[in-house]
This record gives structure tokens, sequence and C-alpha cells, in this order.
């Protein structure tokens, strides 16, 4: 469960920038999905909560067809801190984008060998 400062905007990040689907929404509670994963946001109470959860929440998010994904993602790039694709030592293609909460999502894809 991520903790969100501004649901609506989340939500927006996440459908718009990640192509996500909205499962159910409500103003303090609401719960997104890309593929098999879900992600279930919840209004932070105060202020204090989010400056314990700014810049040190990760997650990672499998996908199948990451470079396509990028081709969309890369478009927000000045809005949104992002890092390039790159393939990864332990067999992943990965970028990275810190959400309007400056949680980082790192999105995934298995490299298939030839």
């Amino acid at each position: 469960m991520l903790a969100v400062a501004d649901m609506k905007e989340t939500i927006g990040f996440y459908v718009d920038v990640l192509k996500f689907d909205v499962l159910m929404e409500s103003p303090n509670y609401s719960v997104i999905k890309s593929g098999d994963a879900k992600i279930h946001l919840m209004l932070a109470s105060d202020e204090k909560v989010m400056e314990c959860v700014r810049g040190h929440t990760d997650i990672y998010i499998e996908v199948e067809g990451i470079d396509l994904l990028w081709n969309h993602v890369k478009n927000y790039k000045e809005k949104y801190k992002t890092n390039d694709p790159s393939d990864r030592d332990y067999g992943m293609r990965e970028f990275h984008i810190s959400d309007p909460n400056e949680c980082l999502v790192f999105v995934g894809e298995e490299i298939k060998n030839a």
C-alpha cells in the first residue's frame, strides 16, 4: 500500500503515464492495476506521514513490452524524474520514474535469451 499526498494527482500519474487502469477509486483509498500488478493507494493522514514516505519508498512493476511503454513514458521526462531503459546484469531491462509522491517506480521486463 502506498501513502499518497493527493489521490487524484497520483491516480492521474499511474493512469496517464504508466497506463494503469482504475479498479476502485475513493477520496481516501483507491486500487489501480496493470497486468497482474495491483497497487493500493491510501491518502496520507497528514504531512508528517509524507515526510517519512517521500524519497524512501520504491516499488518494482514487471511488464511485457517495456520498450513500447517507454516510448510513451519518455514524453513525461520534463515533468517527472526518470532514468532511461537499460539492461541489468540480473537479467532485466528496466527504467525508473519517480511518481508525484517521490516513490521510485522501477519498471522492468525479463530479458529473453535469443
